[in-house]
């Protein structure tokens, strides 16, 4: 499920103006953080995580885990924000990101 570059430029350009729905502390992935990501991912497809985690070795590793946990793909990481996809082949048009921002 790589997206391609064109994709990801886009993804970017939407997630730009996105506020993060998510936020992951020190806690890490609770299974309350787990399933608030898995609401965000299957309402919006593309959201904003924020990460409240000071070490950067350590929130980067928090990245990827959170990437495997919600099976979606990363598609850009700024300092503790990172902008994460999963596509939803059922996804309501008024909720998700991608819908709401097509041309």
């Amino acid at each position: 499920m790589a997206l391609t570059n064109e994709q990801k430029k886009h993804f970017k350009s939407i997630g730009h103006h996105l506020k993060p729905v998510l936020i992951v502390a020190e806690n890490g992935l609770t299974e309350g953080v787990q399933a608030e990501l898995e609401r965000a991912l299957n309402d919006h497809e593309l959201i904003k995580v924020q990460f409240r985690i000071i070490e950067r070795d350590d929130r980067r590793a928090m990245i990827e885990e959170l990437g495997k946990v919600g099976r979606c793909e990363l598609v850009q990481i700024i300092g503790k924000m990172a902008l994460v996809y999963r596509k939803n082949p059922k996804a309501n048009k008024n909720l998700s990101n991608i819908h709401r921002h097509q041309a």
